[in-house]
């Protein structure tokens, strides 16, 4: 049980940065410890950037912390600035709650297909096919999110709330717009979609209700996200990790409450489980908002920020249009993969779904130690401190590795009795058995990779990952998984290798790139 904490248990502000009550101030206004512009707007020298940054933040802490004071401090935002201070602790702090943010974010999923279940196959092929729809807002989503973190970051790290408060409320304004172009399509043309997605009259009329919901609601989607984004390259990642409490509690207590008529509840079938997603998140951005526009947090939104400035959102738009072309790139690559693997028949494809299911649930926390990165590089270029911001990078690496290291030698030794939890035939067992040993091969170089890439987008320089993405996916990984699979009669095997091999080469290639420097002049 966690000791009780000296704040508002019920107040979602982070305090990542102790403010003299001047929220979002101008960079040419003075702050707490009396210094004026940012290091980037004033040319101040590196040493005075960092005393300032020093004194407007909490104390540095002592060596004597230990790892629970520090988990404590990370989970409740408490941590301090992490443009000052020891650099492993800051990747750290703000790794923990980036970590069990998106373990949270997967339980959306895991959830409604249990209960859902319960109702039968169509309703749960309903299900199933909106989600794959609904890939293209999480695509978009996570797009948009590149662009809104780098700014935001930049700006904090450049000392510029007001800077990045309007970047943030920009990127909310965008997120309504795409919200309510899909949302509208969503509604009219569901039954479409899903007769498009190949389902028959009997799933149509189960997934119909559920479908509705989801992309008409899908405006907490793309608001849970920005708005989360924005928080992460504010330091406060902290708050983006308790919203997701909020959203997917009230999700796991309201899904069988709708779904099953429990109490007075009425008994809504699969809608039930639409409504209950739909609230969760929705509450969960009410209280995004509501910290957004409180006084105290890194980020504060105030009443002139509310209204479009198009030179903000054009930066915006043009950050976030390359971040989604870049998610989609390496989203539509998975496609190409299982298209070669479906050749081999359904019990190959059973196996390599179960195979990369296992991987991608555990290496969950090595995408928290890559949003970390991103968040650091960013603020720490706006701090005018690149240096900072390379180190963070690179020890951000070393960690990942220790950890990516470890599960992949778990991989290698009880690869067999993982996949066994699944089930599954004895040749679908066979395929995830070898494909979790031969993908695991490549962790060592998979922990660089990711945190480099996020790297990229952290400092801006969005078009390198998605040039690499290009060439290591489409044009490397889909023609070798070909290759190996049928000229060199390696089958599904073949597939694994050509991801092992493809995700290895961007590592590489990233690592020299990153090395150049050029990131460090990218402009947001």
């Amino acid at each position: 049980m966690l000791p009780p904490v000296p704040e508002n248990p019920f107040s979602f502000t982070a305090t990542m940065d102790t403010s003299d009550g001047n929220d979002n101030r101008a960079p040419e206004e003075t702050d707490s410890a009396g210094s004026t512009a940012p290091a980037t707007a004033t040319g101040e020298s590196t040493a005075a950037a960092s005393a300032r940054r020093t004194a407007r933040g909490q104390a540095t802490p002592t060596p004597a912390e230990s790892p629970w004071q520090t988990f404590l401090h990370a989970i409740r935002g408490t941590g301090g600035d992490p443009t000052s201070g020891p650099l492993r602790r800051a990747v750290i702090l703000l790794a923990i709650p980036m970590v069990l943010e998106m373990v949270m974010e997967s339980l959306f999923a895991v959830v409604d297909i249990y209960f859902v279940s319960k109702l039968g196959d169509q309703a749960m092929a309903g299900v199933a096919l909106t989600e794959s729809g609904l890939t293209i807002i999480y695509t978009l989503a996570a797009g948009l999110s590149i662009g809104v973190t780098a700014m935001v970051a930049r700006r904090v790290g450049e000392g510029n709330r007001d800077g990045a408060a309007r970047a943030a409320t920009q990127a909310i304004f965008l997120g309504i717009v795409v919200a309510v172009v899909f949302g509208v399509c969503g509604v009219v043309y569901a039954a479409d979609i899903l007769r498009l997605m190949g389902a028959d009259a009997d799933v149509v009329a189960a997934g119909l209700p559920y479908t509705r919901i989801m992309l008409g609601g899908n405006i907490v989607i793309l608001l849970l996200f920005l708005q989360n984004a924005a928080f992460r390259g504010a330091g406060d990642a902290a708050i983006a990790m308790r919203v997701l409490w909020i959203a997917n509690g009230l999700n796991i207590v309201l899904d069988p409450l709708l779904i099953f008529g429990v109490g007075p509840f009425p008994e809504l079938g699969v809608q039930g489980a639409a409504i209950a997603t739909t609230i969760g998140r929705g509450i969960a951005v009410l209280v995004q908002l509501h910290t957004l526009l409180r006084r105290g947090g890194t980020l504060r939104i105030r009443r002139p920020h509310l209204r479009v400035q198009p030179a903000i959102m054009t930066r915006l738009v043009r950050l976030s249009a390359t971040g989604t072309l870049q998610t989609f790139i390496a989203t539509a690559s998975w496609i190409g993969l299982i298209r070669v693997t479906a050749e081999f028949g359904a019990e190959a494809l059973a196996g390599y779904v179960i195979a990369i299911r296992i991987i991608l649930f555990a290496i969950l926390p090595a995408w928290g130690l890559s949003n970390a990165a991103a968040t650091l590089v960013g603020q720490g270029l706006g701090a005018g401190d690149p240096d900072r911001a390379e180190r963070a990078v690179w020890i951000s690496c070393k960690l990942n590795l220790a950890f990516l290291g470890a599960v992949g030698l778990v991989f290698l030794v009880f690869a067999p009795q993982i996949v066994s939890i699944f089930g599954g035939t004895g040749a679908a067992t066979a395929t995830a058995t070898d494909g979790l040993r031969i993908v695991s091969i490549g962790f060592v170089f998979y922990a660089y990779g990711m945190v480099l890439t996020a790297a990229f987008n952290g400092a801006g320089a969005v078009w390198t990952p998605t040039i690499l993405n290009f060439f290591c996916f489409w044009l490397w990984e889909i023609p070798l998984a070909w290759t190996l699979a049928f000229p060199f009669e390696l089958g599904p095997n073949g597939v694994f290798i050509a991801m092992t091999v493809s995700f290895s080469t961007l590592a590489v290639v990233s690592a020299i790139l990153f090395k150049r420097g050029t990131w460090k002049r990218a402009a947001v």
